[in-house]
């Protein structure tokens, strides 16, 4: 029976996609890992990786083998987990990731009121975006995640928080500027500063002004921003508009506001705001805590239901 050393370095070439580097990430020399896996292929009488492969990829019946194998270390965490947590006091570690475009405007809401409920749990914060989640979340590297869904992902599991309504940030010489409510038809995308590929807020930007072909705001300039900060600044110091949530608006001055936010006739549009998790996730105390104290802390004008959600 292969032991759960074995199992972790298996797992973890298979993640790494090279026998060096996974000896590294688990402490130990490189022909000492691999004696481990060979001893486990001739105890279960199959070649669980192509070495001759570049990266080092897992063969038809290895792949099979690995995906047991990271169910039997979920399942020897979880055994763990419940061990050091008892009735009365939550306790262990918990991964949180959290998109960009939410991290800095909902992290500080809750993060305190979290940590003085929740003393003994040691909370890990990631800031990262969608794609590299969802991998995270399949590899059991996150525990769980705060994003906007649906993501319509085998195995991991949905609860929404809120619905955050979208607004028009725009530069005030813009023909925009001076209409009281925005009907979304009136977004062409022209003028329109848009985030990097990977955020998916860039993705419902796009969707809400039905860009087909990007225009930019000018001809000869391509530009995409890395956060939201950055395309506020461009803004309000050149031209052209894009879409804001509300927690980021949140943040600004109500002579801002008043001078560079315009809100969309109702329904406005709005993204759906999640707690995701894999489907068997253990630690569910938790998950439960971080939930209660996000929806203690945010604000009230923030929708429980579901309203005009424009997806991923």
């Amino acid at each position: 029976m292969p032991t759960l050393t074995q199992l972790e370095y298996i797992v973890t070439v298979e993640r790494l996609k090279h026998f060096g580097n996974a000896a590294r990430a688990c402490h130990v020399s490189q022909p000492s890992l691999s004696m481990q896996i060979m001893k486990v292929e001739d105890e279960v009488g199959i070649k669980i990786f192509d070495r001759l492969k570049k990266p080092v990829l897992a063969t038809e019946k290895g792949r099979r083998f690995i995906e047991q194998a990271k169910t039997i270390l979920r399942e020897h965490k979880k055994l763990l987990d419940l061990a050091k947590n008892d009735a009365a006091q939550l306790s262990g570690d918990f991964r949180l990731a959290i998109i960009p475009t939410l991290t800095p405007y909902l992290l500080p809401l809750f993060i305190e009121d979290f940590s003085l409920k929740c003393p003994n749990v040691r909370l890990k914060v990631d800031e990262l975006k969608t794609e590299v989640i969802i991998r995270e979340l399949n590899e059991d590297a996150l525990d769980a995640a705060i994003l906007a869904t649906p993501l319509n992902e085998s195995g991991i599991r949905e609860r929404p928080l809120f619905y955050e309504p979208f607004s028009l940030y725009v530069n005030a010489t813009h023909p925009l500027a001076r209409t009281k409510r925005i009907r979304e038809k009136e977004l062409d995308g022209s003028d329109m500063w848009l985030l990097q590929d990977g955020h998916c807020l860039r993705n419902q930007v796009v969707k809400v002004c039905s860009i087909k072909r990007e225009k930019g705001v000018f001809k000869n300039v391509h530009f995409e921003g890395g956060n939201l900060e950055t395309l506020r600044y461009l803004i309000k110091t050149s031209r052209g508009c894009t879409l804001m949530p509300r927690l980021f608006l949140n943040t600004l001055s109500e002579s801002e506001k008043r001078e560079f936010v315009r809100e969309f006739e109702h329904p406005a549009p709005h993204r759906e705001v999640s707690l995701v998790y894999r489907r068997d996730q253990w630690k569910s105390d938790i998950l439960d805590a971080i939930e209660r104290s996000i929806l203690a802390r945010i604000p009230n004008d923030l929708p429980r239901k579901k309203i005009h959600v424009i997806g991923i």
